[in-house]
């Protein structure tokens, strides 16, 4: 027996019932008028109908644009575990009396779904629902079908010729409705992702009040410069391992903007910096009401990064059940809002970074194992300041033109000592103690051109350095001249040491190419710039006060 796709044809066609359709139809249609959010509208269009028609259920399925599927936007009274199953189901085009609606746009009253060959029956089986009979019609909006509506199950007796005109007369306005309440949420996401977008960089732009490149000449800094161009190249996950301090959201940033994301956002987020809830909302976004404070929706940073790149700050920090959230998106490619059930698809790239071991963390069962073989697919490590002293001298030139920048004046170079001292330090806090410190003894050098060993902190004031082993026969010179004259020789000592190499005695006094080449012609040093020993002669007002 085949399903009956009309209702039977002897119900009454008098005017009163006539009428009394129409005032349902005014009716119905008035409660949804104006309301323009999906969230809104679908409750609404639920109950309305479910009560109008005296059916066990009422459902609206939408045509998801991208693949045609069809899916439950919305669902009411039931519990939350059945909401989690109708938020899964996914009906593929085509499939079943709704997707045949969908296809062939007409309404279809099915008297008993089982004995129907088009009944889709996977919708009961993931729902635990049992269905008998259904009354399903095409939701069509200005430019295409947005979905369908069915009324499942009459409470009493079967669907009537009545039930089939009401239904389409509905359809019409309740697919307008709905594709402007679809369009309405799309314009807002698209608002919500560019204000998130907006707030990503706001944040980043205060986040690089420091230097903004990558400093190093060491042979430990070349390696991370190797890997790092490796895996640029492709969209491998990388875990960076780097004491506090060393410039891992540097290398993130780097790695991004040498790859094919460059465009696209990157998306900085400190997992140790947040409670589990905050952080949760923070990565996958939240629903409006999902929590106290939520007053609106909100975009996470998958969201706001998708196509591009998301670094994960001290991942290793990050609660036990954010972990297991994190690996489902990082499996799944998907992520769900705090609040909602429907999963959204993201493509971004992982980049994770951490101050402490995750395979040592994993192996003590503080990280999850499986985690951290996702996250660890190309693992750079950054090694700390202590162990390449020598780049000390030119990450502190640099460092310290990124601060004339940021304070629009200030000294710009280093006294001799000043980096002797620098050299001699070991740098807990790496890269960053460099800066604050070299941001403080600007600030205490004020006009000077110099930064001197009297502007710098207290510890390190008391650091010991070894001194010049040049003499220099003073005289009767005033502090001035005789500051000039050591600081003359001084200049030479290194411009013959690296053989009139500009660079490298810049890197070694800490000054900038400009400055050294005015101090070259200052003090008549070209023979020495070009890779001669300095003269011993001393100049004309200095030979004579010594004459004295």
């Amino acid at each position: 027996m085949t399903s009956s796709t009309s209702p039977p044809t002897n119900a009454p066609q008098g005017l009163e019932m006539q009428l009394r359709e129409r005032a349902l139809l005014y009716e119905i249609q008035r409660s949804f008028s104006g309301v323009i959010d999906l969230d809104e509208l679908l409750p609404i269009l639920i109950a309305r109908t479910k009560s109008a028609f005296e059916v066990e259920s009422s459902a609206v399925l939408l045509v998801d644009p991208k693949t045609s599927e069809l899916y439950f936007p919305h669902v009411s009274d039931v519990d939350r575990d059945v909401e989690r199953r109708f938020a899964s189901i996914r009906v593929p085009p085509g499939q079943g009396i709704a997707g045949w609606v969908v296809e062939h746009g007409e309404t279809q009253c099915v008297a008993d779904v089982r004995q129907d060959p088009r009944w889709y029956g996977n919708v009961d089986s993931a729902s635990g629902m049992v269905s008998e009979s259904l009354l399903c019609a095409p939701l069509r909006g200005k430019e295409r079908t947005v979905g369908v509506i069915e009324l499942r199950n009459k409470l009493t007796g079967d669907f009537q010729p009545a039930d089939l005109r009401l239904i389409e007369a509905l359809a019409d306005a309740i697919g307008l409705a709905l594709e402007n309440a679809l369009l309405y949420a799309q314009t807002q996401e698209s608002e919500e992702l560019l204000k998130g977008k907006l707030a990503v960089r706001n944040r980043q732009a205060i986040r690089d009040g420091g230097f903004r490149s990558i400093v190093g000449q060491s042979e430990a800094m070349r390696t991370v410069f190797g890997l790092m161009e490796k895996a640029a190249a492709t969209p491998i996950t990388v875990l960076i391992h780097g004491e506090t301090g060393t410039g891992k959201e540097l290398v993130a940033k780097a790695i991004h903007a040498a790859g094919d994301r460059a465009e696209r956002e990157f998306v900085a987020v400190n997992c140790g910096g947040l409670s589990e809830t905050l952080l949760e909302s923070e990565l996958f976004g939240h629903k409006k009401g999902a929590f106290t404070g939520a007053d609106q929706d909100r975009s996470g940073v998958f969201e706001v990064a998708d196509g591009g790149t998301i670094f994960l700050d001290e991942v290793g920090d990050m609660p036990a059940p954010m972990q297991i959230k994190l690996l489902r998106v990082l499996q799944e490619n998907e992520i769900v809002r705090v609040g909602e059930t429907l999963p959204r698809k993201v493509d971004v790239r992982i980049v994770a970074a951490s101050h402490v071991d995750l395979a040592a963390a994993f192996r003590e069962g503080r990280f999850r194992e499986d985690l951290y073989y996702r996250l660890s697919a190309f693992p750079i490590e950054l090694p700390p300041l202590r162990e390449r002293k020598e780049d000390v001298p030119l990450i502190a030139l640099n460092l310290l033109e990124r601060t004339i920048e940021k304070f629009g004046k200030g000294p710009r170079a280093f006294a001799p000592d000043v980096l002797a001292i620098f050299e001699s330090h070991d740098w807990p806090g790496n890269v960053r103690e460099l800066q604050n410190e070299i941001e403080r003894a600007a600030a205490m050098a004020a006009a000077r051109e110099e930064i001197e060993p009297a502007d710098l902190s207290e510890k390190f004031k008391r650091i010991d350095v070894p001194k010049m082993s040049t003499e220099i026969n003073t005289g009767n010179l005033t502090l001035k001249e005789a500051r000039d004259l050591f600081e003359r020789e001084y200049v030479a000592q290194v411009l013959a040491q690296h053989r009139g190499n500009a660079a490298q005695a810049c890197k070694t006094l800490g000054i900038s190419r400009v400055m050294l080449q005015k101090k070259i012609r200052q003090w008549d040093l070209r023979n020495s710039a070009h890779g001669n020993t300095a003269k011993e002669g001393r100049s004309s007002k200095s030979t004579a006060r010594q004459a004295t």
